[in-house]
């Protein structure tokens, strides 16, 4: 279907590929994986033609449909979110917008347009839309939408009026529907909800068509993919299997290439001490350039790439009061809608909560209150003794100071702390080398998470509230963190999607809306999230396992 054939690219100095080799056949779901930089992007962006390897080929079938979803979105006004989503449907797409215009043009009588042509054109038009199954796209694009996190009110609204993130998800549901022969889908995971992703589960798993993805969700890719494409020092290896599986199989691969290594390496140095010993001896002239010889056509083993992720000892952070946060009789609404009325909650030392519910059902408006960067409308919420909070949430990142590299602003924040332990810190976050000397202004939105957790957690507070702080992060990353929290001495209050990050840390469940919306009480479930799902029979809230 797809393939690259002995491609390389490089950037100046930066080589991705090196005589690369990779072939996408129809039906599977290839997982592509790699370091941050590897050239994952530039592989999508090759296929839909947007650059160019500097040498070798790029194969794409003619007739082949591509569906792209990328992270940059571009600008979407002027037209209703169900409309932006049936515009990106192909053929049956613009058909959709032609029907509608059409339509006024035969309900306008001051148009002044033929109106026999009109109707002439309006019944071509309409033959094909029916053809093509256009009078089922409507009620498909709801069905992607509303799997994707929107209600009707926000479908029927402007698309203009939405965040980049809800965006993004209109971006997705074009994607979807077009039901492309080649899905190519960058980060799907980054902007959903725990409800959207499992819904995007079950949708990836049944579709027909060739997928190809990267993601930064293991459980997400564990239940989509059945191949794992990894780039690795310029070169693309294809696993069969999940992301698990991949893990496991390149462990063995790395074990057996430095046990080839060791083994090479010891052959070799017997060879050089044969040479040494008998370079000057002639009656062994013949052998030595023999062997000399030998060695010179000898491919050599390269010991693999160490991927291991910097440990970082976090600190033991002070003892708290036993009673660290309560809330009494607290209601919040938002104009007409009602996020909570006469809620009472009690948060103790050492408790993990998790905090779960679909959107709108008032998660971070929960933990803004608790932080107090919020005020309930009526009730009180009340913090403990010797208190130390710490507050994670996305406006968190524009905090930081722009003009500053990674390394100013650490020592800036630090000034009592070594080079040494600032080093360390950055590098358990993935700033190594001169990454540090990165400008702030100049860093992805997943660089900035992780340098206001890594600020966060060098003298960890006992109390943190994290609004979804896994966002962006890669894997490594992300389990670095679940490591170094799973040992945090201290409470937690955190809305995640991330199943790992749920089931690693959480020893307490609120589920907020239930299964019946806004209007269901929330429920409080006094075990983790593994025996939450256990006890309910599903992963979120309404959304079955």
């Amino acid at each position: 279907m797809i393939a690259f054939s002995r491609i390389s690219k490089q950037y100046g100095r930066q080589v991705l590929f090196v005589e690369a080799s990779f072939q996408l056949n129809p039906g599977e779901r290839v997982g592509l994986v790699g370091p941050n930089g590897s050239g994952k992007t530039t592989l999508f962006r090759m296929i839909v033609r947007e650059e160019s390897p500097d040498e070798g080929e790029v194969s794409v079938p003619k007739r082949l449909t591509i569906g792209y979803f990328r992270q940059d979105v571009e600008e979407m006004s002027g037209r209703s979110v169900l409309d932006e989503t049936i515009a990106g449907c192909g053929r049956v797409g613009a058909l959709h917008h032609e029907l509608e215009a059409l339509q006024h043009a035969m309900s306008d009588p001051d148009d002044g347009g033929d109106l026999d042509v009109v109707l002439a054109r309006f019944g071509e038009v309409q033959e094909e839309y029916d053809h093509l199954g256009g009078y089922a796209l409507e009620a498909q694009s709801r069905e992607v939408l509303h799997g994707l996190g929107f209600d009707d009110e926000r479908i029927d609204g402007d698309v203009g009026a939405l965040s980049g993130g809800w965006k993004m998800r209109v971006a997705m549901a074009r994607a979807l529907l077009g039901k492309p022969d080649v899905l190519l889908m960058d980060e799907p995971t980054n902007h959903l909800d725990i409800e959207s992703i499992i819904w995007l589960e079950t949708f990836l798993r049944s579709f027909q068509g060739a997928l190809f993805m990267t993601s930064h969700d293991r459980e997400f890719m564990n239940r989509v993919v059945t191949k794992i494409a990894e780039i690795d020092d310029g070169e693309i290896t294809v696993y069969s299997g999940n992301y698990d599986f991949y893990e496991r199989e390149r462990a063995i691969r790395d074990a057996n290439r430095e046990a080839a290594y060791a083994r090479q390496q010891a052959m070799l140095a017997k060879e050089r001490r044969f040479i040494e010993r008998f370079a000057a001896h002639a009656a062994k002239a013949a052998q030595v350039q023999s062997r000399v010889k030998a060695l010179d056509k000898i491919d050599k083993i390269e010991l693999p790439k160490q991927r291991r992720v910097v440990r970082f000892d976090f600190r033991t952070p002070p003892r708290s009061g036993d009673l660290v946060a309560t809330l009494e009789d607290v209601s919040k609404a938002y104009g007409r809608r009602l996020i909570y009325n006469g809620f009472n909650l009690t948060i103790r030392r050492g408790e993990r909560w998790a905090v779960m519910g679909r959107n709108g059902a008032g998660k971070t408006t929960l933990l803004r209150m608790v932080a107090g960067v919020l005020q309930a409308d009526s009730g009180v919420v009340r913090l403990g003794a010797s208190l130390k909070m710490g507050y994670f949430a996305q406006q968190a990142l524009d905090l930081l100071d722009p003009d500053l590299t990674i390394d100013e602003q650490l020592q800036q924040d630090f000034p009592q702390e070594t080079t040494g332990v600032l080093r360390n810190l950055a590098g358990a976050f993935q700033f190594s080398g001169d990454e540090v000397d990165k400008k702030i202004k100049s860093l992805s939105g997943g660089e900035k998470t992780r340098l206001v957790m890594a600020r966060m957690l060098l003298n960890p507070p006992n109390f943190l509230v994290l609004d979804e702080p896994t966002n962006h992060l890669d894997l490594a990353t992300k389990e670095m963190l679940v490591e170094a929290l799973s040992h945090f001495d201290g409470t937690m209050l955190f809305v995640s999607h991330d199943r790992a990050f749920l089931r690693g840390l959480s020893n307490r469940v609120l589920e907020l809306g239930g299964e019946s919306g806004h209007d269901a009480q929330p429920h409080i479930y006094p075990g983790s999230y593994v025996e939450y799902v256990q006890r309910t029979g599903h992963e979120a809230p309404g959304v079955h396992a």
